[in-house]
């Protein structure tokens, strides 16, 4: 039996999110081919082997954890790690590195496609330059001149950090009050933020899963509670709704798959991502927004559902991507 590493928190805003997708994991994952070990890293990237409850590791501070002292020696002791751990510095490419570093196996994008997936400028210019259409945007990095943007977009306009995930940071802004605050929240996360157009289109995802061959989803929708996918959207209300398939011609489904093959391929990922697009249906056409290197991973979570919609059970999701490592 394989000996899995499953890295759990870290220490960014996406701390909780990594728990709740581990759960997930440790409720599913196959057991009879398996030997699962969980590691939790806390807020100051210390490393603890969590031995509590499966329900309650959302909440792990009040279980049984030990504290890992030879951090090296841990990830010699397995076969291959599983990092669940979302947004900057396990999603943007140190993690990976530290692992490649030391020859370990592990799931997912490796270090170099794992940091230009996280940070949008970066991806916006690889993907422009294989050929997908992309929202208008503009890099804001130190003092920038409010003119600058009014100039270049009307608005409503995004204001985002241009390394984060689950939309944390992002806020529409519909005056230059409120783009202020929105840069300055942004910049909170990030010393660099990207503007862009606000697009009034429908929110189109695709999950490719890249086991012992690539494979892509059925076309997923989001209809958000807010005006966009934001945070709240995303987690704190029961109001966003997902519709999979999503009810789309042809033509577009096949486009996105398209460009979702595109995309990964670009930056050269492996192991999974999830393929965010807007669809402009006045126009008939399709915007790539981001690539996810790292999505969700819950069992309610887009990627999987996807793709349990193409006909895998979340189980088999997880043992192709730990099967694709070897």
């Amino acid at each position: 039996m394989k000996k899995v590493l499953l890295l759990i928190g870290g220490n960014s805003s996406e701390h909780k999110v990594s728990c709740i997708s581990a759960k997930s994991i440790l409720e599913n994952i196959d057991y009879e081919k398996y030997i699962l070990t969980s590691c939790i890293i806390d807020k100051n990237n210390d490393w603890y082997l969590y031995q509590g409850s499966i329900n309650n590791i959302v909440d792990w501070q009040n279980e049984t954890i030990t504290r890992v002292d030879n951090i090296v020696n841990l990830l010699k002791s397995i076969d291959v790690v599983f990092p669940i751990i979302h947004g900057v510095t396990g999603e943007d490419g140190k993690l990976q590195g530290m692992l490649d570093l030391f020859d370990i196996k592990y799931v997912g994008s490796k270090t170099t496609a794992s940091a230009v997936g996280m940070d949008k400028e970066f991806a916006k210019i690889i993907f422009a330059n294989a050929g997908i259409p992309g929202v208008d945007y503009l890099t804001l990095i130190g003092d920038y001149d409010p003119k600058q943007i009014t100039e270049y977009f009307s608005f409503p306009v995004i204001a985002k950090p241009a390394n984060n995930g689950s939309s944390i940071g992002i806020n529409k802004a519909n005056n230059n009050k409120e783009l202020i605050e929105a840069i300055k929240e942004a910049k909170s996360f990030d010393k660099k933020v990207i503007v862009e157009k606000f697009m009034y289109a429908r929110e189109l995802e695709c999950a490719v899963l890249d086991g012992k061959e690539l494979t892509l989803s059925s076309i997923g929708e989001i209809i958000p509670a807010n005006d966009f996918y934001d945070y709240n959207a995303k987690y704190e209300s029961d109001a966003s709704k997902t519709i999979i398939p999503a009810d789309i011609p042809e033509e577009i489904a096949n486009i996105i798959k398209d460009y979702s093959i595109k995309a990964f391929k670009s930056i050269n990922a492996s192991g999974l991502a999830r393929v965010d697009f807007f669809y402009d249906e006045k126009d008939n056409k399709i915007y790539l927004n981001e690539i996810n290197t790292l999505p969700g991973f819950t069992t309610i979570s887009m990627y999987p559902k996807m793709l349990m919609h193409t006909g895998f059970s979340y189980k088999e999701i997880i043992t192709s991507l730990i099967e694709s490592t070897f």
